[in-house]
């Protein structure tokens, strides 16, 4: 996806503002992707991801499918902004949410899963970020007023997510032998589902629409506290067959980290 000449540095993308449009979003993203590769990072997994995602929202906005899409490409930026600013203050070894700490501190764990590092960036993407946004979003109006157009992005990044199944299979043919149903969250790692996520952001949102100044601070604080220890139980699922058949599958799993961003990209 590089562009440019030469590869992406670190200092490159420290060097980045935050984005103010979906196409500035779509860029940083393709810049992290270039940088992951050559660094061969596992974060880029979940940046491959996200940028499928939001190139698909892109062309929803485009095609109208929103009933707001001026007010949906500043949710998309204000969404986004979260992931990349805790990824640079990750990347700058500054400290950023505990909920995306455990996501970033697991990059350095070579024993998890690709799924599991998706897992780990939805989590607190999801789980944290999206309600924080979608409020931001709509402070000084109704927050009900967004409550469509929210289910229908929340949707698209199923869909995408589900799309995904054969990248995985193609990352670790082991996952199809097994005949595992690896999104289902229920079975397969903790109790994880877009459903889910997405009932408990809008919640998520409701309840911060109604704080100011310290409470809504002290809100936040409390639900990443939460997400954080979602996390962890992805990172180490618990039981001994489940971490048994984490342990089998890793052993069949590609090992490069660009082979692997191929993959999830296609």
């Amino acid at each position: 996806m590089n562009t440019l000449q030469k590869p992406v540095t670190k200092n490159d993308l420290l060097s980045f503002k935050l984005p103010a449009s979906i196409d500035e979003v779509i860029f940083q993203l393709e810049n992290i992707i270039d940088y992951c590769e050559t660094s061969n990072s596992s974060a880029g997994y979940f940046a491959v991801l996200y940028h499928k995602v939001t190139c698909k929202v892109k062309e929803c906005i485009s095609d109208k499918d929103f009933e707001d899409g001026v007010r949906m490409e500043k949710l998309d930026v204000m969404f986004a902004s979260r992931y990349l600013n805790a990824f640079y203050l990750w990347l700058d070894n500054k400290p950023t949410t505990e909920s995306w700490k455990v996501a970033f501190d697991a990059i350095a764990d070579k024993s998890i899963l690709v799924i599991q590092h998706l897992l780990l960036g939805m989590n607190a993407h999801i789980n944290l970020d999206l309600g924080i946004s979608t409020g931001d979003v709509m402070k000084g109006t109704l927050l009900e007023e967004i409550h469509n157009d929210f289910n229908t992005i929340n949707s698209i990044l199923g869909s995408m997510i589900n799309s995904i199944e054969g990248c995985l299979t193609s990352v670790n043919p082991l996952m199809k032998l097994l005949d595992l149903d690896i999104f289902n969250y229920n079975e397969m790692l903790v109790q994880f589902s877009i459903t889910i996520a997405r009932d408990g952001a809008w919640k998520f949102a409701e309840e911060l629409s109604g704080k100011i100044e310290a409470d809504y601070e002290n809100c936040i604080l409390e639900r990443d506290q939460r997400i954080q220890q979602l996390g962890i139980s992805i990172q180490k699922p618990q039981g001994f067959f489940l971490r048994f058949i984490v342990r089998l599958i890793r052993l069949f799993e590609k090992k490069k980290v660009k082979s692997i961003i191929n993959l999830l990209g296609k």
